[in-house]
């Protein structure tokens, strides 16, 4: 278990830039509007090598206990709770606040050891910053400006004296046999909702208010004896609709954790059916070619008819994919996870199946000689064999020639075939055609003398005739 280190501190201190620094990636989202972080962030810091620790990136604590800034402070207070050393952020150029010192009072009556980190001291006078801070009555106090990258040696030589060596933390692990599956939706259909009742607790924050979750936060899960990464994402919306800085952030954040996902599970709300931002999402899912899991949120609340007409809207919308397998939850009170996670493992071993060379081969032969490619102004198209040219999705590489010609409708045929004779299911299938050099492409053919006058004795007799 490694040494975990919570950021504690108001809003638009600068504890997202830190956690970026100590982490050296850009999981956390930066922006100068306060209030961008929400969820609990956590990324590991090597920086020293010999002593890695776990860092948690928190929401700023404000004055309103109510709403999302509510939430938000609960999140932050839980990390804090579990956390074996706190550093408490302030901005060197804001000085000391109200709200700074209702949190360190706050902070002491949580017994934790503490450290004060004082943010954003580049382009200040760092004796008069520390003389303000000076009244909180910590004996060291820590300076640095994140953005630059100045002070960081003296901070992790500083967290890395006062933690132990054996901590709360457990580190998020690259286990390739972890599944990776990533929740992505447009705004306010329930994927926050669907996590907490997954893991068992208020992990993610949700609320009624669309665009609560900013922030692609991931979590590990083992269940069953199977271990998972689940990934809850920002909703997606229409490029023409995402106007703040922030929230096309967010909209990058959610296309990296489909790209990095083996398995996207596509919600819906069912009392809205499929709607166009739904096909936005969908179309991202298809984009990266990752297994497709649609699960229709919100079920428990319909009618029978409305039931009825959800379930012909949505099979009548999503037609074009009728590989992905559709599931009837409810977030809110767990029902239909059973079947959700059946069809997810179902998606997944399907996207991630290997296959051998032989039997692609053999399900091409058949399929050719059950249904031969149709003639192309009296010349046919010939596959002459095929390989595996990955997974997640299925890929398959065709060699042959005149496949440049090869109709659409016998690719979708191919691909049928295949699905079917390898029960590919939830996951889309990928072939690739490629067709054989022609060896006298680029070559002229250059007759010999006799060849010469054998065409001319040809012509003379034509002539003559």
């Amino acid at each position: 278990m490694l040494p975990l280190v919570a950021l504690v501190g108001r809003p638009n201190v600068g504890k997202s830039t830190i956690f970026n620094a100590l982490t050296r990636t850009r999981d956390a989202l930066v922006h100068d509007q306060p209030g961008v972080t929400r969820d609990r962030n956590y990324g590991v810091c090597r920086l020293d090598e010999d002593n890695p620790f776990l860092v948690v990136d928190t929401g700023g604590i404000s004055e309103d206990d109510e709403g999302l800034a509510g939430a938000t402070a609960d999140q932050a207070r839980a990390a804090a709770g579990e956390a074996d050393l706190i550093l408490f952020v302030v901005d060197a150029r804001d000085g000391t606040s109200a709200l700074d010192d209702e949190i360190l009072s706050w902070l002491r009556k949580l017994s934790r050891p503490t450290l004060l980190l004082i943010n954003k001291i580049d382009g200040t006078n760092e004796d008069t910053v520390r003389a303000e801070f000076a009244r909180y009555g910590f004996s060291e106090m820590l300076t640095v400006s994140a953005a630059h990258r100045q002070g960081l040696d003296d901070l992790l030589e500083e967290v890395v004296q006062r933690l132990p060596e054996e901590g709360s933390g457990e580190e998020m692990d690259n286990d390739p046999n972890r599944m990776r599956i990533a929740f992505v939706g447009r705004p306010n259909v329930g994927k926050s909702t669907l996590v907490n009742r997954i893991l068992g607790e208020e992990r993610m924050i949700a609320s009624e208010v669309p665009g609560t979750t900013r922030d692609s936060i991931a979590v590990d899960l083992e269940r069953d004896g199977r271990e998972y990464r689940l990934i809850d994402t920002a909703g997606l919306r229409r490029r023409g609709r995402v106007e703040e800085v922030v929230e096309k952030f967010s909209v990058i954040k959610t296309l990296q954790a489909i790209e990095q996902c083996q398995v996207a599970v596509l919600m819906l709300d069912a009392s809205e059916g499929v709607t166009d931002q739904d096909a936005t999402v969908l179309g991202a899912v298809l984009d990266a070619g990752r297994a497709l899991v649609v699960a229709i949120n919100k079920w428990d609340g319909l009618t029978d008819y409305q039931r009825e007409q959800a379930e012909a809207l949505v099979s009548r919308k999503l037609g074009f994919v009728p590989w992905a397998e559709t599931v009837r939850i409810s977030a809110k009170h767990g029902s239909g996870l059973r079947e959700l996670f059946r069809a997810i493992h179902q998606a997944h071993a399907s996207a991630t199946h290997e296959f051998s060379t032989s039997e692609v081969n053999k399900a091409l032969e058949i399929a050719y000689e059950t249904n031969p490619p149709p003639a192309i102004r009296g010349h046919v198209s010939k596959l002459r064999y095929v390989h595996p040219g990955g997974s997640n999705p299925p890929t398959f590489i065709v060699h042959g020639t005149r496949l440049k010609e090869l109709p659409e409708s016998y690719k979708r045929y191919l691909e049928n075939f295949f699905r079917k004779r390898f029960k590919l299911i939830g996951t889309p299938v990928q072939f690739i055609f490629r067709e054989g050099a022609n060896p006298y492409e680029g070559k002229k053919n250059v007759l010999s003398e006799r060849q010469i006058a054998k065409k001319k004795r040809l012509i003379k007799h034509v002539k003559g005739r």
